[in-house]
């Protein structure tokens, strides 16, 4: 069965930027999952520092407005691996999940990161690159012309071992 991960789309993220292109694809691709009953997991990253945007009491925590409603479970975690001393593994087994798609924000940490450790684990991965999005940039690396989706994406395909996409690739494929 597949699954969806939709990954800290929370206020204190999307708050920082535009990422209108990045949001609706995100809910393109979640729409995809529940008109054909699969199911949709969110995963919200909680930091216990109060001054974080993502401080459990902070709004900056919640789930984005314009996605809140359509999780089907939602697993908190506090390290980029969304599998990391969560109750994910347990949720995926119940369902008898064997296939995740990984989309959502923070591209190169939260999202690749999740999307290794579900290899590990045994799952087949496709990660939808376009449907992701992070709030760094070529100059918080200081690397000129640095296209951070991009890269993960190239870098991951590169493994052989997780499927990367964009979403009219997914859609194609897997709608």
């Amino acid at each position: 069965m597949n699954a969806l991960l939709v990954i800290d789309v929370q206020n204190g993220i999307v708050n920082c930027g535009d990422y209108k292109e990045e949001l609706f694809l995100i809910e393109q691709v979640i729409k995809d999952f529940k008109e054909s009953n699969r199911p949709v997991i969110f995963i919200r990253h909680i930091d216990d520092t109060e001054e974080s945007p993502l401080n459990r009491s902070s709004i900056g925590s919640e789930i984005h407005p314009s996605i809140k409603g359509y999780s089907d479970y939602i697993i908190e975690k506090h390290t980029p691996s969304a599998f990391f001393q969560t109750e994910l593994t347990k949720t995926l087994g119940k369902l008898g999940v064997d296939h995740l798609f990984i989309i959502g924000f923070e591209t190169e940490f939260c999202c690749m990161f999740t999307a290794i450790a579900a290899y590990d684990r045994g799952y087949k991965v496709t990660f939808i690159k376009d449907a992701t999005g992070t709030t760094n940039n070529a100059e918080s690396y200081g690397m000129q012309g640095l296209d951070i989706k991009q890269f993960v994406g190239t870098v991951l395909r590169w493994s052989s071992v997780i499927e990367v996409v964009d979403y009219a690739e997914y859609a194609e494929k897997y709608k």
